[in-house]
C-alpha cells in the first residue's frame, strides 16, 4: 500500500537547525550556504518555514543522532517508504548531500591545502570531511570487534565485521523483483558521485572524490565508507576497466607514494580465488596504517646482478613475500616488472606450482602477484611482492593456495590485500558464535550431541574445533579466560589461513622451492 506523504512533525524543524549548526561548525558549509541548505531541507521535509525559537549551542562529534531524529520524522510523514536500514541509509545520504560543498570545491580545497601546507594536512581535511558527512559510517565501524593475536609471525590483527547491516527480509524479497540496472556500472565508477541510490545500490550524495594522475592516467582517490583500518582509501581508474597486474601497476603504486608519502598503497591480485571482491574495475587500496606484514623482518637477503641498487629479501611471513627496496624508482620498477614476468611463466611441480593449465582448449594462467608499496623508515621506496597461484584440485576445489576446508568455519572467503598484510576481516556471524562457544568453555552451557549431529545448529560447523578446545582447556574457565583463549585460537586459525595461502610453504622443502624460483629469476643469496 502506498504511504500518504505529509509535512514532517514540527520537531524536525529544530533538528534541521541543529544539523545546520553541526555542518557549519565542521566546515561542511559556510555562513551563506546555511540559507540554501536550510531551504533545501525544509523542502525535503515538507515544512513551510524554519524553526523560530532559540537553537541550543552545542558541539556534537557526529551528525548521527540528529539524522536518526530526522529519519524518524521522515517515516512519520510518509517521506520514508519503509523504516528499514536500507531506506534510512538512502535518505540520510540525501540529507547530508544537501550540507556538502560541491565536488569541485572539495577538490580545490584539497589541492590548495596540499600546496600551501602539506599533502598530509590535505588528507586530514578530506578524511574528517568524509566522517563528518556520515559518508564514513563511523558509528557502525566502532561496533566491529578488534584484537591482536600473538603468533610466530608477530601480532596479527583480527576484526569481526559488524558494521555492514543485514538486509531486511522484505528487502531481500524485493530485490528479486527489481529490474536490472547497469548504472552505475559498479560501486567504484565515478558515476556514483551524487547518485541517489536504490535498494540494491547505495546512495552517494555525500561522496566526494579527488582526481589525481598516476603514470599519466586519470585516477580518483576516495575513502571507503566502511574503513577496516585508519584512513582506508580506494584509488580507482577513471574508466570501468578490469583489474590487470602489469608492469604499469608497479609504476602507478610508486607514483602514488611519491604524491602521498605518508600512505601505503597496494593492489589485490587480478585472478579469481586469490583476487579481491571487485575484479571488474581497476583499483588500489591505501591508507595510513602499519600492517603486521610491514613490521615483519627480512630473513634472507638477495641481490640481482642487473639491479645493483636494489636490495631484496624474503620476509618472515606465512605467505611468500619478496621485499624490494632502494632509492632508485626506475630500478625498483624494472626489477618488479621482471619478477612479475618471470613468476607468470614459472612452474615447479614439486611445489604444486603450475603457471598454466588447459581448459576447453584455452591456456589458463595461474600465477600473479599481490603488490604493496610504501616509503620505509630509511627513506627508500619499498615494494612487498606476494606470490600468488589460483590453481584448484580435487582435494582442494576452492584453491590449493586458499584456506583449506578445515578452516572454513572461521574464514573461507578470498584472501585479498588486507588479509595478505595481516588483518583478518572475519564474518559478523562469528561474534555470536564465539560468545556461545565461550559459554561451553565456562560451563555455562553444555556441549550437547545436537552441536555435533545437527547440520542446522549454528555451532555445528565448529564442532570439531570445540571438542579440541574443551579437551585442551576444560569447561570451567572464568569468563575473561575463555574470551582470551578464543581470541588467541582465532588468531592461530588466521595464521593457518595465511600459511595455506602461501605458495612456498614455510618448511625446509617450501623455502628451498622459494630459493629455486629466485635463482631462476636471477637472484643470488647474499
Amino acid at each position: 500500500m502506498e504511504r500518504t506523504v505529509k509535512a514532517a512533525p514540527q520537531y524536525a524543524a529544530l533538528t534541521i537547525e541543529r544539523l545546520l549548526q553541526f555542518a557549519k561548525q565542521n566546515g561542511l558549509i559556510e555562513h551563506l550556504d546555511v540559507y540554501t541548505s536550510r531551504n533545501a531541507l525544509l523542502d525535503l521535509f515538507g515544512l513551510a518555514e524554519p524553526y523560530q525559537g532559540e537553537v541550543p549551542t552545542e558541539k556534537l562529534n557526529s551528525p548521527v543522532a540528529l539524522l536518526e531524529e530526522l529519519l524518524d520524522a521522515a517515516f512519520e510523514a510518509g517521506i520514508l517508504e519503509e523504516n528499514t536500514t536500507t531506506y534510512r541509509d538512502l535518505l540520510d545520504a540525501r540529507i547530508m548531500g544537501l550540507l556538502m560543498p560541491r565536488p569541485s570545491e572539495v577538490v580545490h580545497q584539497f589541492w590548495n591545502t596540499a600546496k600551501t601546507t602539506s599533502v598530509e594536512a590535505a588528507t586530514d581535511y578530506f578524511y574528517k570531511q568524509s566522517i563528518d558527512s556520515n559518508y564514513i559510517r563511523m558509528d557502525r565501524i566502532q561496533k566491529n570487534a578488534y584484537w591482536l593475536a600473538e603468533t610466530t609471525y608477530g601480532n596479527l590483527e583480527i576484526t569481526i565485521n559488524l558494521s555492514k547491516p543485514e538486509k531486511d527480509p522484505k528487502e531481500i524479497a524485493l530485490l528479486k523483483t527489481l529490474p536490472q540496472s547497469s548504472y552505475p556500472l559498479c560501486l567504484l565508477c565515478v558515476d556514483n558521485l551524487g547518485y541517489a541510490g536504490r535498494v540494491n545500490h547505495p546512495a552517494r550524495q555525500n561522496l566526494r572524490v579527488i582526481p589525481l594522475e598516476l603514470d599519466g592516467e586519470k585516477w580518483y582517490f576516495q575513502y571507503s565508507p566502511y574503513v577496516y583500518y585508519n584512513e582506508h582509501s580506494i584509488i580507482f581508474h577513471e574508466k570501468h576497466i578490469p583489474m590487470k597486474t602489469t608492469a604499469s601497476t608497479f609504476y602507478r603504486l610508486l607514483d602514488f607514494i611519491d604524491q602521498f608519502p605518508h600512505y601505503f598503497i597496494g593492489s589485490n591480485a587480478d585472478l579469481p580465488i586469490v583476487g579481491g571482491s571487485i575484479l571488474n574495475h581497476d583499483h588500489f587500496q591505501g591508507g595510513r596504517h602499519k600492517f603486521p606484514m610491514e613490521k615483519a623482518p627480512s630473513e634472507k637477503a638477495f641481490s640481482h646482478a642487473e639491479f645493483a641498487g636494489v636490495k631484496a629479501a624474503i620476509v618472515k611471513w606465512p605467505m611468500s613475500v619478496l621485499r624490494l627496496s632502494g632509492h632508485n624508482k626506475q630500478q625498483l620498477y624494472k626489477l618488479a616488472s621482471k619478477l612479475l614476468e618471470d613468476w607468470r611463466a614459472y612452474s615447479d611441480a614439486e611445489a604444486d606450482v603450475l603457471a598454466f593449465s588447459e581448459k576447453d582448449g584455452q591456456r589458463v594462467p595461474h600465477n600473479t602477484i599481490t603488490p604493496i608499496a610504501r616509503n620505509n623508515a630509511r627513506g627508500e621506496y619499498e615494494l612487498d611482492l606476494v606470490l600468488r597461484n589460483n590453481r584448484t584440485s580435487e582435494e582442494h576445489p576452492d584453491g590449493i593456495f586458499h584456506p583449506h576446508q578445515h578452516l572454513h568455519h572461521i574464514k573461507k572467503e578470498n584472501i585479498g590485500l588486507i588479509e595478505v598484510m595481516g588483518l583478518a576481516v572475519l564474518p559478523g556471524r562469528l561474534q555470536e558464535e564465539l560468545a556461545d562457544i565461550a559459554k561451553l568453555l565456562t560451563g555455562e552451557a553444555a556441549f550437547g550431541r545436537e552441536i555435533r549431529e545437527e547440520a542446522g545448529h549454528p555451532l555445528h560447523k565448529h564442532a570439531e574445533w570445540i571438542e579440541a578446545l574443551l579437551a585442551k582447556h576444560g569447561a570451567a574457565l572464568p569468563q575473561d579466560a575463555a574470551s582470551a583463549v578464543l581470541q588467541a585460537e582465532v588468531g592461530s586459525k588466521f595464521m593457518d589461513v595465511l600459511l595455506d595461502a602461501g605458495v612456498f610453504k614455510r618448511d625446509e622443502a617450501g623455502q628451498a622451492a622459494f630459493g629455486r624460483f629466485l635463482a631462476a629469476a636471477g637472484f643470488a643469496q647474499q
